[in-house]
């Protein structure tokens, strides 16, 4: 099985998930660094396409919360290719959690500064978001999917609702919602993973 892993906003390519497919499902995990060309949801559904382009054997197409997001979006650009979508707490709703989360004051100053120091868990340290960021996520919050998708989603995420992911599946048929008793991580669910493969290979 060979499957390509996006990983989270604050995540690594060789972090928890990534890890686990390879050693405990002995799968074949393309797992690029996500954050290698910038922060915005945009860049990253450009290492997501190049990964599926350089990568034309591969058969599951995965990622965690912003990086879910990204294979979303990657996938609406790529409608004429035959992917399958196994996405986890995709983050869903992106521009309007960010708008939430910073308010409206500060949203005008991170438009007016072309900047917003974000503490990245990931890395122990702030980031800078540049405006591209929200302008690039309230253009990618909500991608149309139209390739067959399972989605795993907790029922006690904190910071992806998993309402959002109940909408999106609502108005699709293509997807599958599984949900969870687990947090945004997930870390007590990654033994649905193999079933939500089987599931999106079956559609």
């Amino acid at each position: 099985m060979k499957v390509l892993w996006a990983h989270g906003l604050e995540g690594r390519p060789d972090g928890t998930k990534p890890t686990y497919l390879a050693n405990e499902l002995g799968w074949d995990v393309v797992s690029p660094e996500m954050n290698s060309q910038g922060w915005a949801i945009a860049e990253h559904v450009s290492i997501v396409i190049q990964a599926i382009e350089e990568n034309p054997d591969l058969e599951v197409i995965m990622g965690s919360s912003y990086g879910g997001l990204a294979v979303a979006n990657a996938a609406a650009r790529m409608t004429n290719s035959s992917l399958r979508l196994v996405l986890l707490a995709p983050a869903f709703g992106l521009a309007e959690n960010f708008r939430n989360t910073v308010g409206a004051a500060g949203i005008i100053e991170w438009e007016e500064t072309d900047s917003h120091a974000y503490f990245h868990h990931g890395l122990g340290h702030e980031v800078n978001f540049a405006w591209d960021f929200m302008t690039s996520a309230d253009e990618m919050s909500w991608p149309m999917i139209s390739h067959p998708t399972t989605i795993i989603h907790g029922l006690s995420d904190d910071v992806v609702p998993i309402e959002y992911s109940r909408r999106v599946a609502a108005r699709n048929n293509m997807i599958e919602l599984i949900e969870v008793e687990d947090s945004h991580r997930l870390s007590e669910s990654l033994h649905y993973i193999p079933l939500a493969v089987e599931r999106v290979l079956s559609h």
